[in-house]
């Protein structure tokens, strides 16, 4: 019978995943891995066969936890375009972890020449694209929140442009203004459509519409006897 395992398997492939993103697959060694895991090396080889495996699922994990999980919640709690927008700022909040996105940092590193790393870092680039990005731009026409004017499908491919960049900055010691920019240019591909009023109604009239009531209220005559100061708005 197989030893059963004194681990548990998900526990140590989020430290995995967590150790690599921090250092990148080459500054890490095995001795960083076990060290983090909390387990020994006969017991990583066994069950993960060798670091190239175990980075490959680590990839695997975080595409699942902070890309699609992550966006899946942020479709849900957002309107499509605060979604987007709130997106950017998280990262910006990130920052000062100075991780960046493991996506990224991978693409940088070795997609250039891995095939295997290459596919998984382009199959996740392509889901923020077409998934998020383009999904949010296209709901958010319907809704009247962005203008018919945006096309979807650039849009969606220059914010994805944005936000690798706002990845490598977060990876630097970029200061806050530089990667609020990018925000700012987020906002400007996104702008805003017919019926944004009609999404975030203001609890009090503004002083302008109160104004109109007023001269419309000045101009009514008396109605059942009562003059216009007797009318509640």
């Amino acid at each position: 019978m197989p030893r059963k395992k004194q681990f548990a398997v998900e526990d140590v492939r989020q430290k995995a995943m967590v150790t690599f993103w921090s250092r990148g697959y080459n500054a890490t060694s095995l001795q960083d891995l076990v060290g983090t895991m909390g387990i020994n090396r006969a017991s990583l080889y066994e069950t993960f066969n060798d670091k190239y495996s175990l980075f490959l699922d680590s990839l695997s994990i975080y595409k699942v936890i902070y890309i699609k999980s992550y966006l899946a919640k942020q479709t849900k709690k957002y309107t499509p375009r605060e979604a987007i927008i709130h997106y950017f700022g998280d990262m910006i909040l990130k920052a000062d972890e100075r991780n960046g996105c493991l996506m990224v940092n991978t693409a940088l590193e070795l997609s250039p020449h891995d095939e295997k790393v290459a596919k998984i870092v382009d199959q996740s680039f392509h889901y923020i694209e077409r998934n998020f990005f383009r999904r949010m731009i296209e709901r958010g026409q319907v809704t009247g929140e962005i203008a018919k004017s945006v096309i979807p499908i650039t849009t969606a491919r220059a914010l994805l442009s944005l936000l690798i960049g706002l990845c490598v900055l977060s990876r630097s010691n970029a200061n806050k203004p530089v990667m609020q920019a990018i925000v700012s240019q987020v906002k400007s591909l996104l702008p805003l459509g017919d019926n944004v009023a009609l999404l975030h109604p203001t609890s009090r009239p503004s002083k302008n519409h109160s104004g109109k009531v007023r001269h419309q209220l000045s101009r009514m005559p008396r109605l059942n006897g009562k003059s216009k100061e007797d009318i509640v708005v």
